[in-house]
This record gives C-alpha cells, sequence and structure tokens, in this order.
C-alpha cells in the first residue's frame, strides 16, 4: 500500500486533495496528513473520513525537523505531497516574517527529512519516492498586456511577500533537483476556488457576505484579472503530475477561466439570487448595491492568466469544470454548509475583517 504524507492536508486545497484521493483510490492507499492548524486549518474539513482506517492526522510544524524526521522514520513514505504554506497576500503584508519561516524555511526542513529518509549510499534515492511542491501563478509577477500567459519558463517576478516567499522555496526545491538529484516536481496553479475555502479569499467572502446582506468588498477598480481553476481539477492534476510527470520538471496548472474580479462579484450575486426561493427572505438584499469598492491592495498585481500547454501536452491533463458550471456546485456546497462557515468566521476572523475592510 502506498503511502503519502500530505502537509497541509486540513487547509482548502490539501482536504479537497486528500478526498479527491480516497475517491480514487480507495482503499489502495494510505494518507498521514501533517498540518499545524493554524487559522485555515481546520479539522471539519475531513470530518467525514476521520475514522477511515488509511487515514492519519499528525499536528506538527513543517518547520519542527525533529517532528518531521520521527513521521519519517515511522513510517514508510512513498510520496510528499506539499500543500502547507501562509498563502493569503494580505496577511503577508501585515506580518512578512511569518511567510517566510514557513513557506521557505519549512520547505527545506520537508526536504531535507525526505532527503535523509529516501537517500542511498552512493547519493541516488530509491526507486519510486516522490516529493511535489504545490506553488503559486503569483511567482511570476503581473501580465499587463491581453493574450500573454505564464509559461513554465516565464522569469520570476514576485510582487508581494507571499509570491516573494514562495518563489523562494520554489527555487529551494529547484536546487535539490538541480544538485542531489531529488525526485521532485514543482507546480504552479492559478487562483482556487471550491469548497471548504477560508473566507478571507474572495470567492468564499463574497458568497458569505452577500447572503448576510454585507457590503461586498472590492479593491480598486474591481479590474484586476485572475485566472480560477476549481479545485477538484487542480487535485487531479496533482495526483497525474505525481504519477505520469518527468521527475525534476514543473508544471503550470491554470484553469483558462480569466475574470476581472468584479465579475467574480456580479457573477455570485446574480447566481445567489437566482438559487434562493422567493420565499427566502435573504433574497431581498441580494443586489449590485452590496458592492463597495476599498483602497486598493499595495503591490496589486493586475492580471494572472496560465498556459497550461506543458501539463497537457505531456501528462495529458486539462482543466474539466467550466467556471459557470464550478461557481455553481461551489454557491451550493456553501448553502448547504452554513454551519461550517459560522464556525470559521467567529472570533478572530471577525476581528481580522473589520481590521482589513474597515
Amino acid at each position: 500500500m502506498r503511502t503519502y504524507l500530505v502537509t497541509g492536508g486540513s487547509g482548502f486545497i490539501g482536504s479537497n486533495y486528500i478526498h479527491y484521493m480516497f475517491d480514487r483510490y480507495k482503499d489502495e492507499i494510505r494518507i498521514i496528513n501533517v498540518d499545524v492548524l493554524t487559522y485555515a486549518g481546520n479539522p471539519e474539513n475531513l470530518k467525514d473520513i476521520e475514522n477511515n482506517e488509511n487515514y492519519t492526522f499528525i499536528k506538527a510544524d513543517i518547520c519542527d525537523r525533529d517532528a518531521i524526521e520521527e513521521i519519517f522514520a515511522k513510517n514508510e513514505i512513498d510520496r510528499v505531497v506539499h500543500f502547507a504554506a501562509e498563502s493569503h497576500v494580505d496577511r503577508s503584508i501585515r506580518n512578512p516574517e511569518v511567510f517566510v519561516q514557513t513557506n521557505v524555511l519549512g520547505t527545506l526542513v520537508m526536504l531535507n527529512c525526505a532527503k535523509k529518509a529516501w537517500e542511498l549510499e552512493d547519493g541516488s534515492f530509491r526507486e519510486g519516492k516522490r516529493f511535489l511542491h504545490v506553488s503559486t501563478d503569483e511567482v511570476y509577477g503581473s501580465l499587463e498586456e491581453e493574450g500573454t500567459y505564464f509559461y513554465e519558463t516565464t522569469p520570476y517576478d514576485p510582487h508581494s511577500p507571499y509570491s516573494a516567499s514562495k518563489a523562494s522555496s520554489d527555487l529551494v526545491v529547484k536546487s535539490y533537483i538541480d544538485t542531489y538529484h531529488f525526485p521532485a516536481f514543482i507546480t504552479n496553479c492559478s487562483n482556487n476556488y471550491g469548497a471548504y475555502q477560508f473566507p478571507e479569499k474572495l470567492i468564499p467572502l463574497i458568497i458569505n457576505n452577500t447572503l448576510q446582506g454585507k457590503k461586498l468588498p472590492v479593491y480598486g477598480d474591481g479590474k484586476n484579472v485572475r485566472d480560477w481553476l476549481y479545485v477538484m481539477d487542480h487535485a487531479k492534476a496533482i495526483d497525474m503530475v505525481m504519477e505520469k510527470g518527468r521527475i525534476g520538471e514543473k508544471y503550470n496548472v491554470g484553469g483558462h477561466n480569466e475574470r476581472q474580479n468584479i465579475e467574480i462579484v456580479k457573477t455570485i450575486i446574480h447566481t445567489i439570487a437566482e438559487m434562493l426561493p422567493d420565499s427566502d427572505p435573504r433574497k431581498a438584499h441580494v443586489n449590485e448595491e452590496l458592492i463597495t469598492y476599498v483602497a486598493d491592495r499595495k503591490g496589486h498585481d493586475r492580471r494572472y492568466a496560465i498556459a497550461p500547454d506543458k501539463i497537457r501536452s505531456e501528462i495529458g491533463w486539462e482543466p474539466e469544470t467550466k467556471f459557470e458550471d464550478g461557481i455553481k456546485m461551489t454557491i451550493k456546497w456553501y448553502f448547504e454548509h452554513q454551519e461550517w462557515m459560522q464556525h470559521v468566521t467567529s472570533g478572530a476572523y471577525q476581528k481580522y475583517y473589520e481590521e482589513m475592510y474597515r
């Protein structure tokens, strides 16, 4: 039975990946989820599988070398899927140090522990071992011209502490590939959306505020463009890269769903209005009057767009979910999981929200 070590598996993308893998492989695999459970790591995301005999949760910090070494020593790890990272740009602007600590040092610890466990005396690595580092398109900077795209060969040009920390971690992984011939991959994905996403990110934030009749904060003029990828399509891409990709390569994972932020906001408003029955009192306040423009984010990149040509041609992956379908599935999930939303938006979240958008 193949054993996967998933870091940050209680977060948004990580928990969706774990759900995907168990749906895909059933009892053929074992997953060890290592998560320190910061504000964005939520055990409720995996409540339906927490008693699965092939699933193990370990609360640990990826920066804790002793804890990570112990996990490798006690388990025969075949695959590492490294999601764990601080990921919100706004938080990185307020507190850059924790982003460098987690995203750079934490990645280095994971690499060293995997290298120590997998390396043979001659410097080669045990057969079948794989390490996949999950990164972001934000490392490439900003695209100013329409019709241009990020490719795997696009020079790095990060503009925020978050994207700089991810660019740094990418380069650390690349250095291990080049120096030690370490069996790793790097994937750079566009903006994800779907179930279990913490509501500091645009789509769940807008869904939650719309349902509550709260103002919908939009940075600047709202015309910043992002390429949106349904999270389960991303999970499939990671699995396919792990099994079919060329070791040492990096692959861009994009959704071919470019939208301005203001388009996203208006789409959510109109979709919620359509989905709510006329008898629901919330429907009365669901309209574009909720939109409020706030001061733009510092260093706000104008446009991201990924060309997933390489992953399509080499591995056969391409996004399957149209945005119009994915956003309806996402809104439906939040409709059906209001209790989950209430739990994650209580306490510290309210203080953070007020400070960010006042």
